[in-house]
C-alpha cells in the first residue's frame, strides 16, 4: 500500500525526488504538495484504492493516509 501511495504521489509531483519520503513526511511542507495537489492525489487515491471521501479528512503526513487507507480500502 506505501509503494502504491508513494507512486500516486509521484504522479501529482512528477519533478519531486520522493527517494527521501517516509511515514512521517508531510504531505505538503516536505513532499511539496499544494492544495490542489491534494485535491489530485485524493481524486487518485479514490480511483486507486477503491474508497469515497464522503466527509473532510486532513492529511498531514503519508502516514496519516496510510492508516486512513488501512481501514478504508477496498482495493
Amino acid at each position: 500500500m506505501y509503494e502504491r501511495l508513494l507512486k500516486l504521489i509521484q504522479e501529482n509531483l512528477p519533478d519531486s525526488d520522493l527517494s527521501n519520503a517516509n511515514e512521517n513526511s508531510k504531505l505538503m511542507a516536505d513532499l511539496g504538495l499544494d492544495s490542489v495537489g491534494l485535491m489530485m492525489l485524493s481524486m487518485s487515491i479514490e480511483d486507486e484504492f477503491g474508497v469515497t471521501f464522503d466527509e473532510p479528512v486532513y492529511f498531514e503526513t503519508v502516514g496519516d493516509v496510510l492508516r486512513w487507507l488501512e481501514t478504508h480500502a477496498k482495493k
